[in-house]
């Protein structure tokens, strides 16, 4: 008969026979265990605690001397359900704002919020190494700006957002909310930017319609392009499909819809309410709030180490003969003013100039030096030519032939498919059936026994056989 020895029982017995006399190592060797192991249970026998001593013990050792305090736990739990959008590393800029000691690391943070159940403890994701990370070396070198969408009023009004930040400080130099994000309207956010913080030496966009006329068919440059012009600004555009470029204000709008929108958004009335709450939230954003790119400290003490002065900023008439207009001269040394172009010299090519009109005079101005004047003109209006369609005569009536024809459906944009080809029959016979034939060069459409119109031939000549062979065209799917 077997008996089950509990682990308790069986560590006694051992102990019993060593005690009675019997080697250590042939009691070890019959119960499969190391020497010392056997000696463990002696020492913890002997030192007074008997049956209880040979039972299982915790391993967790008695005091952990780098485990957080737990005043210091309860002041990370009180931090995020106080600011439930505060991470680890924001969290420990706080603590150590307000002199916790001994001051956390930021992993450590981390694991007592998933312990508290305030964090979803979650796999990190693997940074992609192709992602080329740069940040110019000081500020108001280079500014991103771009623009948002889905910001809306109470009432479900859209708005967009005019956006731009400091690449080297993340400094928001503009956040400026706009009923409808065309030319002008985002033109004078700009202007708002230059006036408050001056002019950086370089903006970075992506090829929008109202950045630049890259991929336009406009006459010439927009009205954003024409104020970096103006004020000597160096206008750097993005590679198509590549929004990484301008992650830095990507990255901005990110913390914009988690930080501001979550309580703003769909709650004013009206655009000035609106712009107020995002102002408010601007200035802790670049005064208080630490960011993790600039090492914890807020924006605002990056961006104060530049000293750059607001420019006098000039409003851009629709005229562009208006006075103290910039130009860039062209390769071939001329300028172009209302797409008239005047000759400055090989000497300034690639230069930025000014243009001053008066009088009918054009002056040209480099760096507050007179180098060329001209007589304005004007480029005169060309009348449009009137487009004079000569239709083909029109052969006799089917009825006088014996071609072949077909039939085919008008489909509703007023065309039919023959051999191949789209030929137009008016999209006053849509639906109706027409009878196709050949006639010399050309193709006759006939609708209840009247011709209707005449085509030339456009198609393959070759394909006749099969267009003749589907008497009444291809079937037509229908959706249910």
């Amino acid at each position: 008969m077997l008996v089950e020895l509990g682990v308790v029982e069986q560590r006694y017995r051992a102990v019993a026979e060593v005690l009675d006399g019997v080697p250590i190592t042939e009691v070890a060797r019959r119960y499969g265990v190391a020497r010392q192991t056997v000696h463990d249970w002696l020492r913890r026998y002997a030192s007074g605690g008997g049956l209880g001593g040979l039972a299982d013990r915790s391993s967790r050792p008695q005091s952990c001397p780098h485990q957080m305090p737990a005043a210091v736990e309860a002041a990370v739990v009180k931090a995020r359900r106080e600011h439930p959008r505060w991470g680890a590393a924001t969290i420990r800029w706080q603590l150590d704002k307000s002199g916790v000691s001994p001051l956390p690391s930021r992993s450590a943070i981390y694991r007592a919020l998933v312990r508290q159940g305030l964090v979803a403890g979650t796999p990190r994701r693997r940074r992609r190494q192709d992602y080329r990370r740069w940040e110019r070396g000081r500020s108001m070198e280079l500014w991103q700006m771009d623009v948002m969408g889905r910001v809306f009023l109470a009432d479900g009004t859209e708005l967009k957002l005019v956006t731009g930040i400091d690449d080297h400080s993340r400094f928001v130099v503009c956040a400026r909310l706009v009923e409808r994000a065309t030319a002008q309207p985002v033109a004078d956010a700009l202007l708002g930017a230059l006036r408050t913080h001056g002019a950086p030496e370089q903006l970075l966009t992506d090829n929008g319609k109202v950045f630049t006329d890259r991929f336009g068919r406009g006459p010439g440059p927009v009205v954003f392009d024409r104020i970096c012009t103006v004020h000597g600004i160096k206008h750097l555009l993005t590679a198509p499909y590549s929004p990484t470029t301008t992650g830095k204000v990507e990255r901005l709008h990110r913390t914009i819809r988690a930080e501001f929108l979550t309580e703003h958004d769909r709650v004013h009335a009206t655009l000035a309410e609106l712009q107020a709450a995002l102002d408010a939230w601007v200035v802790h954003y670049n005064t208080d709030r630490p960011h993790q790119s600039c090492g914890g400290r807020p924006p605002a003490e990056r961006f104060a180490l530049v000293d750059a002065a607001p420019v006098p900023v000039e409003e851009l008439s629709d005229d562009p003969a208006a006075p103290a207009v910039g130009r860039w001269v062209n390769p071939r040394g001329q300028i172009s003013v209302k797409a008239v172009s005047y000759p400055v010299g090989m000497t300034f090519a690639g230069e930025l100039v000014q243009v001053v009109v008066r009088d009918g005079l054009l002056e040209v101005f480099h760096h507050g030096v007179l180098v060329a004047t001209r007589a304005q003109r004007r480029k005169p209006a060309k009348p449009r030519p009137r487009v004079t369609v000569v239709q083909p005569p029109r052969p006799a009536p089917p009825e006088t032939t014996q071609a072949p024809s077909v039939s085919r459906l008008v489909d509703p944009k007023g065309e039919i498919y023959f051999a191949g080809k789209n030929y137009s029959c008016g999209k006053q016979w849509a639906g109706q059936r027409t009878q196709v034939s050949i006639v010399g060069e050309y193709l006759h459409f006939v609708i209840d026994e009247q011709l209707v119109r005449v085509q030339p031939i456009r198609h393959d000549r070759a394909k006749e056989h099969g267009a003749f062979a589907r008497p009444n065209g291809i079937a037509r799917k229908h959706a249910s």
